[in-house]
C-alpha cells in the first residue's frame, strides 16, 4: 500500500457543497487520491444520510460515497455561516457544488464572488443541464437524465417497457468527469496557470459516454434500438439461456465464433450464409440465439462456462453483487475493505479500484457524522492568518 503522503493529490484542499450522488462521488474520488475534503452540509444534513440501508442510525449508502471527508454543518442562509463558508473556500484549492444554477450565487458563494478574490480557485459546478441555455434552470435526477439523454431508449428488451440502467451511471459518470476535469485544472494551477469555473452538465456527460450510440446515429441516420443484452455489431455477444438459468458469452470475432461452434457442437453454423461475418451474425442475431439456445439448454450454465473459459472464449455467469464481491479477482485486487461507521458499527466498503505502481491507495474508509468536525474546522479558520 502506498504511504498516505505519496498520494498524488496530497496537500490539495477541497470544499464540497454537495448532496446525494454526483458531487459527493466526485469529492470522494479526490479524497481517495489524497485531497483533504471538507463537506459543508445544512443543519439537517445531506439528504442521502436518510437513504437505507440504515445501520443503527447511519446510512450505508451515504457512507459508500462520503468516506474520507470531514463534515461541517452550516446554515448558509445565515450571514455568519456564509462568511465562514467563504473563508473556507478562500483557504482551499477546489470548490465542488451540485445545486441548481443560481443557488450558490444567491447564497453569496457563486463563482462571481470568488473569481476576483482567488484566481487560482477551481470552482466545479455539477448540474442537470448546465449553467445556462434553454434548460439550464431545470433540475434532474439520474432517472430523468437517463431518459432525456437517450440511455433508456437503448436499455431493456426490444419489446419491453422503458427501463433505466440498474447502476446510476448518470450520477457517477458526471462525478468521474468532474473529478478528471478538476485534476486537469490542478495540473494547470501547479504549472503557474489560473483556476477556473468548470461546468459539468449530467445531460451532456451522459450523451458523451454514449459515443457508440451517437456515432451509430450519425452514421446511419437512425436511432439505435434496444437489444436486451445483445450487441448491435457483434454476435454471439449476449446472455444465453441454459438448462438452469443464463450465462454470457462475448465472441466478437471469427476465431472466437469458431470456438463457440466447436464447443457447442454447432459447426454447421460456420457455413450458414447468415453467420459468416460479425456484421451478418449481428444482423441475424435473433435467429442465431434461437439456434444456439437449442444446444445451451441441454446443460447448466456452470458446465458451459467450464468449457468456454479454457478455450479463451470471454464468458461469465450472471452474478449478483454477493457473487461479484466474492470473486477471487475482487479479493486479489483488495476491493473490499473493512469500514467503521461513526456510530461504531463495523461494515465493509468497496475502495478505490485503481492501483499506482502496483500499490493499493490507502483509502480512509470512515465517513463523517453530520457536523462532526464543525468545531475543529472553525477553530482552524480563526487560527490561519
Amino acid at each position: 500500500m502506498l504511504p498516505t503522503d505519496d498520494r498524488p493529490l496530497a496537500g490539495v484542499r477541497v470544499v464540497e457543497f454537495c448532496h446525494v450522488a454526483a458531487g459527493p462521488f466526485c469529492g470522494m474520488l479526490l479524497a481517495d487520491f489524497g485531497a483533504e475534503v471538507i463537506k459543508v452540509e445544512p443543519p439537517d444534513g445531506d439528504a442521502m444520510r436518510q437513504w437505507p440501508p440504515i445501520t443503527e442510525g447511519f446510512s450505508e449508502n451515504f457512507a459508500s460515497i462520503n468516506r474520507g471527508k470531514r463534515s461541517i454543518a452550516l446554515d448558509l442562509k445565515d450571514p455568519a455561516a456564509r462568511d465562514h463558508a467563504r473563508e473556507l473556500v478562500l483557504q482551499a484549492d477546489v470548490l465542488i457544488e451540485n445545486s441548481r444554477p443560481g443557488v450558490m450565487q444567491r447564497l453569496g458563494l457563486g463563482w462571481d464572488w470568488f473569481s476576483a478574490r482567488k484566481p487560482t480557485l477551481i470552482y466545479c459546478s455539477i448540474s442537470a443541464f448546465g449553467q445556462d441555455g434553454p434548460r439550464g434552470a431545470e433540475g434532474g435526477f439520474d432517472l430523468t437524465i437517463q431518459a432525456a439523454a437517450g440511455v433508456m431508449s437503448v436499455t431493456g428488451e426490444p419489446e419491453g417497457a422503458p427501463v433505466k440502467s440498474g447502476v446510476p451511471l448518470v450520477d457517477f459518470g458526471a462525478g468521474l468527469y468532474a473529478a478528471f476535469s478538476i485534476a486537469s485544472l490542478i495540473a494547470r494551477v501547479r504549472a503557474g496557470g489560473a483556476g477556473g469555473h468548470l461546468d459539468v452538465p449530467m445531460f451532456a456527460t451522459t450523451i458523451a459516454m454514449s459515443a457508440l450510440q451517437t456515432s451509430e446515429y450519425f452514421g446511419t441516420g437512425r436511432n439505435p434500438r434496444k437489444l436486451g443484452s445483445a450487441h448491435p455489431r457483434n454476435a454471439p455477444y449476449q446472455a444465453y439461456r441454459s438448462s438452469d438459468g443464463y450465462f454470457a458469452i462475448a465472441a466478437g470475432n471469427n476465431k472466437l465464433w469458431q470456438q463457440v461452434c466447436e464447443i457447442a457442437g454447432t459447426t454447421e453454423l460456420l457455413t450458414d450464409a447468415r453467420f459468416t461475418s460479425p456484421t451478418l451474425r449481428a444482423a441475424n442475431q435473433e435467429a442465431l440465439r434461437d439456434l444456439l439456445e437449442v444446444r445451451f439448454t441441454t446443460d447448466t450454465s456452470a458446465n458451459w462456462l467450464g468449457r468456454f473459459a479454457p478455450a479463451g472464449v470471454p464468458s461469465a455467469p450472471i452474478n449478483g453483487y454477493a457473487e461479484a464481491l466474492a470473486d477471487p479477482q475482487s479479493t486479489h485486487l483488495g476491493l473490499v475493505q473493512p469500514a467503521t461507521l461513526p456510530n461504531g458499527v463495523h461494515t465493509r466498503t468497496v475502495v478505490c479500484p485503481v492501483r499506482i505502481d502496483g500499490q493499493v491507495l490507502p483509502v480512509d474508509t470512515r465517513p463523517p457524522a453530520l457536523g462532526e468536525h464543525s468545531a475543529s474546522i472553525l477553530k482552524e479558520l480563526t487560527a490561519r492568518p
